[in-house]
């Protein structure tokens, strides 16, 4: 009972008068809880807008008025950090844990200072058998720092010397970790954001990789297990080896069901991510359209993962032909009122997809509906090196609407950018599928748009295409639609007609060999 008392005379005599929280439950309309009402509504307004909708008006006193009031908002809003629910299984699993060893090291460091070291040692004890069965080593060493300097105060010889050697174990373990992170921030940064860096890596990452498992021999932590797990799913991802991705993802969800992994510590969302991925890329549509259907429930809908996922999800329907599961996981994803949170990158896609879609499934209004295809593909910018893998995809969209519209300059405007990024960066022999389709499409050029003879010449292309390995992502252009399909569209559109030059009289489409040339005109 001493401990306790001890405890409870510290809170009563040190504790805080007035709590710096805020009481959510209250039914007085204070100004604090009147403010936190408007921004829990999410709505983007300025300090002058709140300013008056909180005191009336907007002058230099209210002005000042609202700062402070802000100030103190803020400030209780972060002391309620200390209080979230972390045990939404949607969320990052090892939140709960790690949050529950933080604060045993703060309640600890708390008595340690209130000189109560009885409760804080059992506070550092604790922390420390957490943070050793949770593989949160960092933490683990700073309960045994602590633990050890209390043993010194407290003249415990024996269970100093104890500590000393769990601290020494740790310190190695942690200096293994930091040497693991230190190695896959080194490629993280060096792989960049573009497809040419990315590719200028691939060689090296087998050496990376040979460094990552020797430490995670050495150390046999969660964490270096982590980041071996995370850079072999990423190099298989670069040199496009999608089905050892789906082996590694699956062995990994059956050591867990084993027991053999930490479930504590392991994402299993992350894992159902790349399991999703892995089918996407090797063209298993079906079977990873029925993944993601159930792997689904697993992200919370507010959040970025979910948002990812879910593009995944809508190109597995799109790769298998399943226009109105795509469309409806595009209606999903663009009426999640986080949608406009996204950033504008990840808008501008589902942006592309819609209008693919618009293609392959106009709405209920037919060929009226697919007029707003107008604005996305003009709108859309030609994907830039910022958004890697997209160009030849903003690009193919572009040429299919000025296909349907039939007009010669832009279709022939397109057709010469996508023959300029074919000689410029489609010259690898991975990049094999896009510079295939490419050479499809050229076809239209020179046998003047004729879709019946066009086909006929393709058809070595085409089968040359169905035949053509699948690209790893330091080589890819993402395919939105199989180009196999896309050839099918363009020629469905030329049979509507060849395109014309302004003011021109239509033409039979007669075959005339390779005898035009691309001039840009717009």
């Amino acid at each position: 009972m001493k401990e306790i008392i001890n405890l409870a005379q510290i809170v009563t005599s040190r504790g805080l008068a007035n709590l710096p929280l805020l009481d959510l439950s209250s039914s007085q309309d204070t100004k604090e809880l009147q403010l936190l009402r408007i921004l829990s509504n999410e709505k983007e307004l300025t300090e002058r807008q709140l300013t008056k909708d909180i005191y009336g008006a907007f002058t230099p006193a209210a002005l000042a008025a609202f700062q402070q009031l802000k100030a103190r908002l803020q400030a209780k809003l972060l002391n309620h950090l200390f209080f979230l629910d972390h045990t939404d299984p949607r969320h990052l699993v090892t939140r709960r844990y790690e949050m529950a060893v933080l604060h045993l090291l703060h309640q600890a460091t708390a008595l340690t200072m209130e000189g109560e070291y009885g409760l804080a040692e059992q506070r550092l004890r604790r922390c420390l058998l957490l943070a050793n069965r949770d593989g949160f080593i960092a933490y683990a060493v700073q309960a045994a720092r602590q633990l050890r300097t209390l043993y010194v105060t407290r003249r415990k010889p024996g269970r100093y010397r104890e500590m000393v050697t769990e601290l020494a174990r740790l310190q190695q373990l942690q200096a293994w970790e930091d040497e693991a992170e230190h190695l896959n921030a080194e490629f993280r940064v060096a792989a960049g954001s573009t497809v040419a860096t990315q590719h200028r890596l691939l060689p090296q990452l087998p050496a990376y990789l040979g460094q990552l498992e020797a430490l995670h021999a050495q150390a046999q932590t969660f964490n270096t297990y982590w980041l071996l797990y995370r850079a072999r799913l990423f190099y298989e991802q670069l040199r496009g080896n999608f089905l050892e991705i789906m082996r590694i993802t699956a062995q990994a969800e059956q050591d867990l069901r084993a027991g053999q992994l930490n479930e504590r510590r392991f994402d299993y969302r992350y894992n159902h991510f790349m399991a999703v991925y892995g089918h996407l890329m090797s063209r298993q549509s079906l079977r990873g359209l029925e993944l993601a259907q159930h792997y689904l429930p697993a992200f919370h809908a507010s959040s970025t993962n979910w948002f990812a996922f879910q593009e995944n999800h809508c190109l597995l329907a799109l790769q298998a032909g399943d226009w109105d599961h795509a469309r409806r996981v595009l209606d999903t994803v663009t009426a999640n009122p986080s949608y406009p949170k996204q950033q504008a990158a990840a808008r501008q896609r589902w942006d592309l997809y819609r209008t693919y879609l618009e293609f392959l499934l106009p709405g209920p209004g037919g060929r009226s509906a697919r007029q707003t295809v107008a604005q996305w593909a003009l709108m859309l910018p030609d994907f830039n090196r910022d958004k890697r893998g997209y160009h030849v995809a903003v690009l193919i969209v572009q040429l299919l609407y000025f296909l349907q519209r039939r007009d010669l300059d832009a279709v022939m405007v397109r057709l010469e950018r996508l023959r300029k990024y074919q000689q410029l960066h489609l010259h690898e022999e991975p990049a094999l599928r896009s510079r295939l389709f490419l050479r499809l499409l050229m076809l239209l050029l020179d046998w003047d748009f004729n879709p019946r003879v066009c086909a006929q010449r393709g058809q070595s292309l085409l089968g040359k295409l169905q035949a053509a390995p699948l690209p790893g992502e330091a080589y890819a252009e993402i395919e939105v639609v199989p180009y196999e399909k896309l050839w099918e569209l363009t020629l469905q559109l030329l049979q509507q007609g060849p395109p014309l030059a302004a003011n021109a009289a239509p033409r039979r489409g007669r075959p005339r060999g390779k005898s035009r040339a691309i001039t840009p005109t717009t």
